[in-house]
């Protein structure tokens, strides 16, 4: 008898598959297999979030807190060394044991803004009722850019803060701006995965749509933090702008 572990099986359950006779192997084991693989291929799951890395601790993590309020209360222009070893309470000299420049300093804290970001949003996220809804995970992550609680007030003016710097320190801007939009693809893909709109209307397309949104929430949300406008105002907005998209759909 033929080893049941060297026979085909079938690519969606694993069940062992007979061999065949005449024409093509099979890949299914039933109909109902076949149908599942090609919803798969059809409707293919939302992205999910990468899984960040794990919060650095320690002195780093110390100093790098120090300049995101040093950032988000006086502005990057006032983040000496000197300044920051001072928010931290630590002396000049173990900031310097720990990063080699200003530069180096700089852009650390700022990954280790965006690491801290994307736990916090990560959570959030995971949290909801229907995860797997791309209309419920676009409007989690367009929440992501309002100042809806301390942190993210915090975190939203320490960007701010970096994007000011990054206008006439071209070694920043090249870290700060780099070419990767991944939120912008994050929320293009979860725009191409909603259903079909209205027959009537023309479609949208997912990338500018993306584009328009998160510019859009980001130019905002800088609005609330000076007190011109409310979150309440602000998700008014985006929400007209969202059901225009869910009733047109992607193109």
């Amino acid at each position: 008898m033929r080893d049941e572990k060297q026979m085909p099986a079938c690519r969606v359950c694993r069940t062992p598959l007979a061999p065949a006779g005449r024409g093509r192997p099979p890949v299914y084991c039933s109909r109902g297999c076949q149908a599942r693989a090609y919803r798969r291929r059809k409707d293919p799951p939302p992205p999910a979030p990468k899984t960040p890395a794990p919060a650095p601790s320690g002195r780093r993590r110390q100093i790098a807190e120090a300049v995101w309020r040093v950032a988000a209360e006086r502005g990057l222009h006032a983040a000496s060394m000197r300044e920051i070893a001072a928010e931290a309470g630590v002396s000049l000299r173990v900031v310097q044991y720990h990063f080699d420049s200003k530069h180096d300093l700089l852009v650390a804290a700022l990954r280790m803004l965006h690491e801290e970001s994307a736990r916090q949003a990560d959570a959030r996220v995971r949290a909801l009722r229907r995860p797997s809804d791309p209309r419920a995970l676009l409007r989690a992550v367009l929440d992501e850019f309002l100042p809806l609680d301390e942190w993210r007030r915090v975190a939203l003016r320490v960007h701010a803060a970096y994007y000011a710097r990054s206008l006439t320190d071209p070694a920043l801007a090249r870290v700060f701006l780099h070419d990767a939009q991944p939120l912008e693809d994050l929320v293009t893909a979860l725009i191409a995965r909603l259903p079909a709109g209205s027959a009537g209307l023309p479609p949208v397309d997912p990338r500018r749509e993306a584009d328009l949104l998160v510019s859009g929430v980001v130019g905002l949300s800088i609005d609330v933090l000076h007190g011109r406008r409310s979150v309440a105002d602000v998700r008014r907005t985006v929400d007209h702008h969202l059901e225009r998209i869910f009733a047109a759909g992607p193109g």
